[in-house]
């Protein structure tokens, strides 16, 4: 329970500086946030990525812990579009953006913190990762593309209906190509080649890489604390339903589903067993916000869940520690 409390407060204090630096800042200059975003984006992340994915236990990581955390999020996303299509009928476009953000955890800048001072252990940290960059973001971009794309043909200004028929071959391949096309996950499978093959890296090559990597988690954190200030939570009514009910999956059902297929599936007990409900119950990614709000969906719940999550997470992870202990 320690390291829980450690690892949280970890988390809070570096964002709380980057709240207190968005609110005490005076310089008219542009927004920092954008060039952080960018930095981690294409720089830091992709590092952090490489490196934890090439010295993962890869076997283990590959046998029990990574199809773990897919079944999870996979469980999580499909009880919220259950909910949504059968009680408050959402579109599919608004359903694809609550159940990213009922499944998608912060794995890289919370949950990394959270399992070395909790689990002390990157391999539940990195199981997510590898089940979401991999097979998560994928599928979800796809969806978010096609929904843009049917909105896209239906609106106003949409082609003629025989126009629109046509299916070109080179968008359909760019559809498919483009959500695995980014840093993040080209670094993924780069760390992952290097830990299947056994392969390493010079210490001069490794040691810069292993650098940046490490300066992502801290630039994240402060970057979410200054996305925090001045933020209206829950202040657009008409999707308040959305962002509770994802809300409530991610913090309730997720856990209990990652308790149910640890132990009953997967066979874990112990830290092993912990590590799972912990990265359960992380609290949503930004990257589902930055996701939605590129394909033109309605980001706004995603912003709010994250926020939401963010905050409520530390009760439910101490109160999984209190009861796995």
């Amino acid at each position: 329970m320690l390291g829980v409390i450690e690892g949280f407060a970890v988390v809070l204090i570096i964002a709380a500086v980057g709240y207190a630096f968005a609110a005490i800042r005076r310089d008219r200059g542009p927004d920092p946030k954008a060039a952080l975003t960018s930095v981690i984006y294409y720089v830091t992340n992709p590092a952090l990525m490489f490196i934890l994915l090439a010295e993962a236990p890869v076997e283990e990581v590959l046998r029990t812990f990574a199809p773990a955390a897919l079944l999870i999020a996979v469980a999580s996303g499909a009880v919220y579009a259950g909910l949504s299509f059968l009680f408050f009928r959402r579109s599919a476009a608004d359903t694809a953006v609550g159940a990213m953000s009922a499944s998608y955890a912060n794995a890289g800048n919370i949950g990394l913190p959270i399992a070395l001072y909790a689990v002390g252990s990157s391999t539940p940290v990195v199981s997510v990762l590898m089940a979401q960059l991999l097979v998560l973001a994928p599928a979800y971009l796809a969806v978010f593309s096609f929904t843009q794309r049917r909105r896209a043909a239906s609106g106003p200004g949409a082609l003629a209906a025989g126009n629109r028929a046509r299916v070109r071959p080179l968008a359909v391949l760019a559809a498919v190509v483009r959500p695995f096309a980014n840093p993040v996950t080209l670094a993924t499978l780069a760390g992952l080649a290097l830990a299947l093959t056994g392969l390493r890296l010079p210490a001069v090559l490794w040691e810069p890489v292993s650098l940046l990597g490490h300066a992502s988690v801290p630039l994240l954190l402060l970057t979410f604390g200054m996305s925090l200030y001045g933020q209206n939570l829950l202040g657009t009514a008409a999707v308040r339903t959305d962002v509770l009910v994802s809300t409530a999956v991610k913090l309730l059902a997720a856990p209990l589903l990652g308790y149910a297929v640890g132990r009953w599936i997967f066979g874990l007990d112990g830290v092993d067993l912990f590590g799972v409900v912990v990265m359960s119950a992380l609290p949503t990614a930004q990257n589902v916000y930055l996701f939605s709000h590129q394909f033109g969906m309605k980001s706004v719940i995603a912003r709010d869940v994250v926020f939401l999550t963010s905050i409520l997470s530390f009760p439910v992870i101490l109160l999984a520690a209190v009861l796995l202990a």
